[in-house]
C-alpha cells in the first residue's frame, strides 16, 4: 500500500521506542531483586485527586456523556479563565479559550490554522519532538536552531532575528521546556515576541508545564505580554490527568471562529466525561493537592540534580520547572561504554542512545536518550524524568553509583 509523503516525513518517536525496549527487559527482570525503575516517560506518578475522580463518576451516573460544544463546556472555559487570573494575574477571557482533546489536539489545530505548505517555524534544539511533527503534518517545516546551556537551551531574540527568512511564519517555544525543564526569561520572551510581531509572524507557546514552575522569575504566562500570542496548555502535567486527554488552546479573538470550525470537523469535541471531571480541578481542595504535589516535584529536583552531578552526570542548567533533568552523559559514556565504540570518540550519532540501553540492561533503569530532542549535540545528553517517587529516585541513584563510581 502506498504511504503518503506526509506520513513518511514523520520521524520515529524514540521515547516510545525506548519504552517498548524497557518493557521487554522489565518482563525479564520481574522476578529478580532489581525490577525496572522508570525515569523515562514524562508522566506524573500522581493520579487525579479524589474530587476529580468523583466528578467523572457522577457525570457517567447522571448521563452527562453527550457531545459538548467543539470549544468545550462553557463553565470549564470560565474556570480556566479564572485560574489564569488567580494564579498568574492575567486576564484571559473565556471566549478565547478552546478546550481540546489534549495539548496534542491544541497544537494540531494551531498549526493547521496558521501554516501553509512550505511555511517555516523556528524552534530551539533541543525541544520536544512531537511539536515539530505537528508542523510537518501541516505541510510546514520546523527549523531547529541550536540553543546552548548559556541560553538555557532556549531561543533568543538575536537568534530568531538572524534565522528569520523569506518563508518564516513564526516561532514555537516551550516554557518550561521538555526535555530541559528550563524556561525563557520573561524579558527575553518579550524581545522574541517583538521580533516576531514586527515581521508579521506568530508566537506559539507550549505552556503545558507552566503550573509546575518552581522559581518566581519564570512562573509567568506569556499571555500577559500580548493577546496575539497563542498558548497551548494541558490537564496532563500539573493537573495529573494524562490519560484523560484534555487540554486547551488560547487564541486571539480573530482566530476563535476558525479554530472552532476546524475542531468541529476534526474532533467534534473533547471527551465530555473528562471535561466534567476537570471542573473539579479548580476546587480549593484539589488546588491544595496540586500545590502540595508541585512542592514534592521541586523537592525531588532539589535532591536528584546534585546526586547526578556527584555521579559524573552534571545538569548544566538547573531546571526551573517540569520534572526533567537534562544531564551531560559524555563522561559517563567514556566510563561505561567500550573504548572501541564510535560513540566514545566524537559523540556524533550514538552516545546517550547506547548509554541508555546499557542502563536498561545492566541497571534495569529506563531513561531517555537525547536522540529524540534534536540534532545539536544531543547525543551528549540524557533526560531523566523525576516524575517518580523519592524512594525510586534514591534506588536509581544507587544503581547508577554501582556502575559509574
Amino acid at each position: 500500500m502506498k504511504i503518503s509523503a506526509r506520513a513518511q516525513r514523520v520521524e520515529p518517536f524514540y521515547v516510545m521506542e525506548m519504552a517498548k525496549s524497557a518493557a521487554a527487559i522489565a518482563r525479564e527482570a520481574a522476578g529478580s531483586d532489581k525490577p525496572m525503575i522508570y525515569l523515562n516517560i514524562g508522566e506524573p506518578d500522581f493520579t487525579a485527586p479524589p474530587l476529580v475522580q468523583e466528578a467523572a463518576e457522577k457525570a457517567i451516573r447522571d448521563g452527562r456523556t453527550q457531545y459538548t460544544q467543539a470549544t468545550g463546556l462553557p463553565q470549564l472555559r470560565e474556570r480556566i479563565s479564572h485560574w489564569y487570573s488567580e494564579r498568574f494575574g492575567v486576564q484571559v477571557p473565556a471566549r478565547r479559550i478552546v478546550v481540546t482533546a489534549g495539548a496534542s489536539a491544541a497544537l494540531q489545530l494551531a498549526c493547521l490554522a496558521l501554516l501553509d505548505a512550505g511555511d517555516e517555524v523556528l524552534m530551539p534544539d533541543p525541544s520536544y519532538p512531537c511539536n515539530r511533527q505537528f508542523v510537518s503534518a501541516a505541510e510546514g517545516r520546523a527549523v531547529l536552531i541550536p540553543a546552548t546551556e548559556a541560553e538555557r537551551f532556549q531561543l533568543t531574540a538575536d537568534k530568531v532575528q538572524q534565522a528569520w527568512g523569506a518563508h518564516t511564519r513564526g516561532v514555537m517555544l516551550a516554557s518550561p521546556s521538555n526535555p530541559t525543564g528550563t524556561s525563557i526569561h520573561p524579558d527575553e520572551l518579550r524581545r522574541i515576541h517583538q521580533v516576531v510581531a514586527e515581521r508579521g509572524g506568530v508566537t506559539l507557546l507550549d505552556e503545558i508545564y507552566l503550573g509546575l514552575s518552581y522559581e518566581e522569575t519564570y512562573g509567568h504566562s506569556a499571555l500577559g505580554l500580548d493577546d496575539q500570542i497563542l498558548s497551548i496548555n494541558s490537564f496532563s502535567k500539573y493537573f495529573n490527568m494524562t490519560g484523560w486527554r484534555l487540554g486547551w488552546l488560547v487564541v486571539p479573538d480573530s482566530l476563535v471562529d476558525t479554530v472552532e470550525q476546524m475542531a468541529q470537523h476534526l474532533f467534534i469535541c473533547p471527551s465530555t466525561i473528562a471535561q466534567h471531571a476537570a471542573l473539579a480541578c479548580f476546587e480549593p481542595e484539589s488546588l491544595a493537592i496540586y500545590e502540595a504535589r508541585r512542592a514534592e516535584f521541586k523537592a525531588r529536583r532539589d535532591w536528584f540534580v546534585p546526586q547526578l552531578a556527584a555521579l559524573g552526570l552534571p545538569v548544566p542548567v538547573t531546571p526551573d520547572g517540569a520534572f526533567y533533568a537534562w544531564a551531560d552523559c559524555s563522561a559517563a559514556c567514556r566510563k561505561l561504554l567500550p573504548a572501541s565504540s564510535e560513540y566514545n570518540s566524537e559523540m556524533q550519532t550514538a552516545g546517550s542512545w547506547e548509554f541508555a540501553f546499557e542502563l536498561m540492561k545492566r541497571a534495569h533503569l529506563a531513561v531517555t536518550p537525547g536522540r529524540d530532542f534534536g540534532r545539536a549535540d544531543t547525543a551528549r545528553y540524557i533526560r531523566f524524568s523525576t516524575a517518580n517517587s523519592l524512594p525510586q529516585l534514591e534506588a536509581a541513584v544507587e544503581r547508577l553509583r554501582a556502575l559509574l563510581v
